[in-house]
């Protein structure tokens, strides 16, 4: 399989936009391999709340760091950048930011709104962190009405300890149980990567765990690691495997499934 890189006059375009408007991308900062499909389509999505993470999960690329406090006028830049790019379909994300109160749930908040102003007839998705568990985090993203919410397990219950260093199972399962709860018509996403070393069991064992919470709509992909100090790459799965869960996720009940090896959570989300 072969990607391309970034070239062409729109992805031209997508940089120099989101360059201006002084906006990162999950596309570029965790080196996803669909960057030059993306960007060639004029999509992206938009990384809120800073350079730095502050947990250092193995599998990913955002380096972990002391953040900056965050960027108020970020909102609005997003919102202008949309409106500039002609996005019919939004996806914001964010680096985890544990030294927040809220986590940032109020900084997400406030790019929906101001999305709203400036682009009404687009469809948002947000992709979220855990907030560490914080209920009132959660209601805060809940109750700004986002078309889609999206928090995305990663790996197995076993690989948790491992690969996501500060993440909890349970908890990141409880998010999507409990946002649900508050809002029973919202589409709710999530993503599993395999590769890791898991097994077919435990893939299929996520499913069942995330239909029962509430989850719909579901990605699976191929974890590739970003660079040499990242968690080893243990199995290149077959396409033929891929096809295999989406079958398995169908029959489990969920309303869509994507699942590739080059599938990523906000892969052709529209």
């Amino acid at each position: 399989m072969k990607i391309r890189v970034p070239s062409g006059e729109k992805a031209a375009e997508v940089s120099g936009v989101l360059r201006r408007h002084g906006l990162r991308t999950v596309c570029r900062d965790a080196r996803c391999p669909n960057v030059g499909e993306c960007w060639k389509a004029g999509t992206a999505t938009v990384i809120l709340l800073g350079k730095f993470c502050t947990r250092g999960c193995a599998f990913c690329g955002i380096p972990t760091g002391a953040p900056t406090p965050p960027d108020f006028d970020e909102p609005e830049r997003v919102a202008k950048a949309a409106t500039e790019l002609g996005w019919r379909h939004i996806v914001l994300t964010s680096v985890t930011r544990d030294d927040l109160p809220d986590g940032g749930a109020a900084h997400f908040a406030a790019s929906v709104q101001a999305l709203r102003k400036s682009s009404p007839s687009a469809t948002i998705e947000l992709l979220v962190p855990d907030f560490d568990g914080s209920i009132e985090a959660l209601r805060v993203v809940v109750d700004a009405a986002p078309d889609i919410l999206a928090h995305n397990m990663e790996t197995v219950s076993r690989l948790y300890p491992t690969v996501r260093g500060g993440a909890v199972y349970a908890r990141s399962l409880e998010l999507i149980r409990r946002a649900a709860s508050m809002c029973p018509g919202l589409p709710l996403k999530s993503g599993i990567m395999v590769g890791l070393g898991e097994t077919q069991e435990e893939v299929v064992a996520v499913f069942g765990d995330l239909y029962d919470a509430g989850c719909r709509l579901l990605t699976v992909g191929q974890y590739l690691p970003p660079s040499k100090g990242n968690f080893p790459l243990v199995e290149y799965l077959p396409p033929e495997r891929f096809e295999a869960y989406a079958a398995i996720a169908r029959e489990i009940g969920f309303e869509q499934i994507r699942s590739g090896p080059l599938v990523r959570s906000s892969y052709k989300p529209e």
